[in-house]
């Protein structure tokens, strides 16, 4: 088998792959996907809350982050369980790209305090843990390691309760948990529709307070999420409509919300716009710029937001042949372009827009921890991981792949130029 795929064109492969994604679309279609109950607004954290505490859970995990506990973001949350005569623990040892060991110590400490029941707050890495922890409590029998994949659960995860604390990841809404493999070096992605949090609460009130930079690289992976379920082949109306109003959404809020932090409405829009991101890729999946973002992460532990981010504009450009018109809707959607305007104009409007739109926010070009000697793996990676998993509109070799992430290598410095070898010549001294 190996062999006949060697000897395969890259066009009769491309064919085939694309065939077989577009053929695995359909079956996607009818998985059902639960969707949560959203509260949305400032003091959605402790509206949900309340409603938490009338469900009759005997403890509640609540996981998150160290910082996120010190600044008190919490409170909201845990004043309204108290006063509603619910009890829970707190495990605030989540890090960004959540390795196993940290997770199965979760684990351990929701199995000591006989909890039954999660809420995941924070950023992307907390509610990552969250589900996997849900998942591995219902399934004792099996490690991480085994858990990763499609369904791989026989029994269902605990249920699970969600506050965002960024506007990027869509976590909140997503069948999806990603989390770090120390051993491999390797991100491993655990899907189980069942994970689906039961309820959330976009809560602007807890963004306030993100720096620049994050707000920025958060925004882009919403960005990031809406587009390229957009472009690729298991696109529904449904995933349609939420990645067209997400697009549109972050093109009018994100700068708002990076320059003026405290800004409520841009803050909640930007919540608003994750998730629906959320709600389109959960349905019509992802693309390269996922599939490199997860090795850049894997490897150099880039935060997941900044690798998106980074890769985006290289990857849209080497796909516009494929999704010309698509790129058009999404500069109308965007307001940078016109319906009547030509497609192709359209389109190399949109792209500059991302490109503009990365400027404004500070996002860099290229990625200083990139090797070039790590550049053949880290293709090699990223193709497995989107030919086997992702509906891509337009297939890549390995050496395509390689070309698209050399580009975000960064300036080498220029060689110091050689002392000269030739002699100074004398000042003659001057004669009177």
């Amino acid at each position: 088998m190996s062999l006949i795929s060697d000897l395969m064109s890259d066009s009769v492969r491309a064919t085939g792959l694309s065939a077989l994604m577009k053929g695995a679309g359909l079956v996607t279609r009818f998985i059902p996907i639960p969707q949560p109950t959203l509260l949305v607004g400032p003091g959605s954290s402790a509206r949900l809350g309340q409603a938490i505490a009338g469900f009759g859970h005997s403890k509640i995990l609540i996981v998150t982050d160290s910082i996120i506990s010190k600044l008190g973001l919490l409170k909201g949350l845990t004043d309204a369980l108290t006063e509603g005569g619910a009890r829970f623990v707190v495990f605030d040892e989540i890090t960004p790209d959540a390795p196993i060991p940290l997770i199965e110590k979760a684990i351990d400490f929701y199995k000591e305090h006989d909890c039954d029941a999660i809420v995941a707050f924070g950023g992307g890495s907390s509610m990552d843990a969250s589900k996997a922890i849900a998942v591995s409590v219902a399934n004792p029998g099996k490690s991480l390691r085994q858990l990763a994949g499609y369904l791989k659960g026989l029994r269902s995860p605990v249920k699970i309760y969600a506050v965002p604390t960024t506007a990027g990841t869509g976590s909140e809404v997503t069948v999806a948990a990603v989390i770090s493999d120390p051993e491999t070096h390797r991100k491993l992605v655990i899907v189980d529709p069942r994970m689906v949090p039961k309820m959330a609460a976009l809560d602007p009130a807890l963004m306030t307070g993100l720096p620049p930079a994050i707000t920025a690289a958060t925004g882009i992976d919403a960005l990031t999420h809406a587009i390229e379920a957009f472009v690729g082949n298991w696109k529904t109306p449904y995933s349609d409509g939420m990645a067209l109003s997400a697009v549109g959404l972050i093109f009018e809020n994100l700068r708002t919300a990076y320059n003026d932090g405290k800004n409520l409405a841009a803050r909640e829009k930007m919540a608003l716009a994750s998730t629906y991101a959320g709600f389109a890729f959960t349905r019509a999946n992802v693309g390269y710029v996922h599939a490199i973002a997860h090795q850049f992460g894997g490897l150099y532990h880039t935060p997941h937001g900044l690798a998106n981010a980074i890769m985006l504009p290289y990857v849209l450009r080497y796909s516009r042949p494929a999704i010309t018109s698509k790129l058009a809707e999404l500069a109308v959607r965007a307001r940078v372009g016109r319906a009547e305007e030509p497609e192709d104009e359209l389109a190399e409007k949109f792209l500059e827009a991302v490109e503009q739109l990365n400027r404004d926010l500070g996002i860099p070009t290229c990625l200083q921890a990139l090797k070039e000697a790590d550049i053949p793996e880290l293709a090699k990676a990223a193709c497995h991981e989107a030919h086997t998993g992702y509906p891509v509109p337009r297939y890549m070799t390995q050496e395509v792949c390689e070309g698209i992430i050399r580009q975000a290598l960064p300036p080498q410095p220029a060689p110091a130029k050689a002392a000269s070898t030739k002699p100074t010549p004398r000042k003659r001294k001057a004669t009177a």
